[in-house]
């Protein structure tokens, strides 16, 4: 750990759906001097995030589904676009963007290429997100997706690339990991 920081106390504000703490901590800053903080951290676990496109078809496959934070938040139907994404639970990264591909868009996938990770939002979700792209085709639909045995209710959507990029441009797909993928695959021709 860092000398410059010292942790005094951790207390959990809320443990309901995962755990929201507030730390109080002394900082040593850049002047030597030390300041004392409290930031509150959201700890909901690791995730993982996918892109799957189909090169001879210029299509990728997202989801769309409501998210209440984006609700409160402005976005009037609270639904949004978004890459198929799940948190790692006790699975490593790759093994858990398998699962969730399969149980939220159908598609059975073996080869995925890790290409980046990132936190999220780390002025306060402890979060990192690994993020992944996967070339997918017919013959790897095994069923319908949607992610009902889950208990979720996620629409699969496969679109031309060209037309997510535009939606990117519209405002109609705000999601970050999203964003962050749909530009991955465009700076190196995934879909080109």
């Amino acid at each position: 750990m860092d000398p410059k920081i010292t942790i005094h106390d951790k207390e959990v504000l809320s443990d309901n759906w995962y755990t929201l703490r507030k730390i109080t901590f002394d900082y040593q800053r850049q002047d030597g001097t030390v300041q004392r903080q409290d930031r509150e951290a959201y700890d909901r676990g690791n995730g993982s995030t996918i892109l799957l496109y189909n090169k001879a078809r210029g299509t990728v496959v997202l989801t769309r589904q409501f998210r209440m934070p984006t609700y409160l938040n402005g976005n009037p139907s609270g639904m949004l676009m978004e890459t198929c994404a799940g948190l790692l639970e006790k699975d490593n990264a790759e093994d858990c963007i398998r699962k969730e591909t399969e149980e939220e868009t159908g598609y059975k996938i073996s080869h995925v290429q890790k290409v980046f990770e990132a936190y999220m939002s780390p002025g306060s979700v402890t979060e990192i997100l690994y993020f992944f792209v996967a070339e997918y085709e017919d013959h790897m639909k095994v069923n319908e997706g949607g992610g009902a045995d889950e208990g979720e209710d996620i629409e699969v959507i496969e679109i031309p690339f060209t037309q997510a990029m535009e939606q990117i441009a519209s405002g109609e797909i705000k999601d970050g990991k999203t964003i962050m993928l749909l530009q991955y695959a465009l700076i190196h021709g995934l879909l080109n």
